[in-house]
């Protein structure tokens, strides 16, 4: 007579959170780092005007392609974070496919390598991946919401605000002149990292009270 399967054990591992969230608060520095070494590296390029797209165009690519690879594994490692700290409810549940969708879209977006620079081979779908991406940072905050505030008010509040901010700041992106969409996209990849440092923070500090706990 075989044996019956054993019970997986039910707990959580401080470890795992603290290492994971320090993962990904590190690819979104990194994404930071790649990108000023990208405006001093290629030349005759304006961060004002020009966007983070153009700096992932040309022979320089590889120095943006490291920077999305990075962020595109924090909301990869969040997304795990998140399984594994279920703060309950469908929209906690949600919010988890959302960031790993998020991390793969990033991903994309490197692997793909069409930046607006007159690519014509294949089915282009940098856009569709942008508008995809703005989507879905505007509702993570707003599905995560409810579950981080069952844990502090504050970590709640903070990802209200980056929705909010998000929802509002967006949209205008598409409207701007070329003088300046450089610049406001910076600004959008600001808050973009809000995000990620906010639920960093929360896996890092939930991780370390489980841990004083032992």
């Amino acid at each position: 007579m075989s044996e019956a399967p054993r019970q997986p054990r039910i707990e959580n591992e401080p470890t795992l959170m603290i290492t994971l969230g320090w993962y990904a608060a590190v690819g979104g520095v990194v994404f930071v780092v790649s990108i000023l070494i990208a405006d001093f590296v290629v030349p005759e390029h304006d961060w004002i005007a020009d966007t983070i797209s153009d700096l992932g165009a040309g022979r320089f690519e590889y120095i943006v392609d490291i920077g999305l690879y990075s962020l595109s594994a924090s909301f990869i490692a969040l997304a795990l974070l998140a399984a594994h700290v279920h703060m309950g409810g469908w929209g906690w549940s949600v919010g988890i496919v959302g960031l790993a969708v998020l991390g793969l879209v990033v991903f994309l977006v490197g692997a793909r390598n069409e930046y607006g620079d007159s690519d014509n081979d294949g089915w282009v779908i940098h856009s569709y991946l942008v508008y995809l991406l703005g989507l879905l940072m505007a509702l993570i905050p707003a599905l995560l919401h409810s579950g981080a505030r069952r844990a502090s008010a504050t970590y709640g509040n903070c990802l209200v605000a980056v929705g909010v901010m998000w929802t509002i700041s967006a949209p205008w992106f598409f409207f701007l002149p070329t003088t300046v969409d450089g610049l406001y996209e910076r600004y959008l990849g600001l808050i973009a990292l809000a995000l990620i440092f906010t639920l960093s923070h929360f896996f890092i500090r939930h991780g370390r009270a489980f841990d004083d706990r032992r």
